[in-house]
């Protein structure tokens, strides 16, 4: 069962430039969750993530701006977000809609690279995410390289058993 909410925002990346797209999925561990939210994901991204996932699984994509009306909790929830502004209200409303246990994963444009509209010194960086999710009892564990320009980072609870 998919949902969709009908604000979305367009997110990059152009069409075929995800990194290994046929196993992208399984490395982002969006497989087996029984409830996955997007937030601001490309619609390239949101369309593989749906079509990898067993038809009884929820899958549900959202914008930022939208997000407050997603009242539902989550085992994994995935924001594609590069700029900094903005980003803490968006963090803390998917952080909220996380079920105990679950994994939260941010995709951010990588600091060094050209081509993210978002420039280099407005750009999120790991260090960012590591101090605003630390507050929440997260913990950054691994990355996954998505696309040429952009790195997803996992959160995890601290306690947390999960496999990396």
């Amino acid at each position: 069962m998919s949902q969709k909410s009908k604000a979305r925002s367009p997110a990059p990346p152009a069409a075929g430039s995800l990194k290994n797209p046929a196993d992208l999925v399984a490395r982002l561990e969006l497989l087996l969750p029984e409830r996955v939210l997007l937030i601001d994901s490309p619609r390239e991204l949101a369309a593989l993530v749906e079509n990898a996932r067993a038809r009884d699984k929820t899958t549900r994509e959202t914008s930022g701006d939208a997000i407050r009306s997603v009242k539902e909790k989550f085992d994994a929830i995935l924001v594609w977000r590069e700029d900094r502004s903005g980003s803490r209200s968006i963090f803390e409303s998917a952080v909220g809609r996380l079920e105990p246990g679950g994994v939260l994963w941010v995709v951010t444009a990588m600091k060094k690279v050209r081509g993210p509209k978002t420039p280099a010194v407005h750009r999120l960086e790991l260090s960012d995410l590591v101090k605003g999710f630390g507050k929440n009892g997260l913990a950054n564990d691994r990355e996954v390289r998505v696309s040429g320009w952009n790195v997803a980072y996992r959160f995890v609870g601290l306690g947390s058993t999960l496999k990396s």
